[in-house]
């Protein structure tokens, strides 16, 4: 979840997935945010409080398979270096990855020295953060 008002119907959905013993993942808002109540009030109630993209793949990591589980409260990749990892990456997402500096990037000029729409960025950035080379931040991505 990542927001929900108090009252709506995602919030329901995710309270019976709660009491059904699914998993149900919850991103905390600001507390000035009445759309982030729901999700405090679910995390509150059990949900699972997500910060970073292994607070999911940890509680999966049985199901996914491919991750597996370091001292107990942190997750490992497979046994990849980093370097393999990039070197394997298409050539398109290798130049996006150079666009990426070490300080937060903002999308916009991502979208703007790529030359590639905001949606296909996003899907690539996804991509790229699930194999731990970039990082979502507030104001943009930053390079791992």
């Amino acid at each position: 979840m990542v927001e929900a008002a108090l009252r709506s119907g995602s919030l329901i959905t995710a309270r019976q997935a709660l009491e059904q013993g699914r998993e149900v993942f919850a991103l905390p808002s600001t507390l000035n945010n009445p759309q982030g109540h729901g999700c405090h009030a679910l995390i509150r109630e059990g949900a699972t409080l997500v910060e970073t993209t292994a607070h999911i793949i940890e509680p999966l990591s049985s199901i996914l398979g491919c991750y597996a589980l370091e001292d107990g409260d942190s997750v490992a990749q497979p046994e990849t270096s980093r370097t393999e990892v990039v070197g394997a990456l298409d050539a398109e997402l290798q130049a996006l990855l150079i666009l990426i500096g070490y300080e937060v990037t903002p999308l916009d000029y991502l979208v703007e020295k790529s030359g590639l729409p905001a949606g296909d960025i996003m899907a690539k950035l996804v991509g790229l953060e699930l194999q731990g080379l970039v990082e979502n931040r507030p104001d943009g991505y930053l390079r791992l």
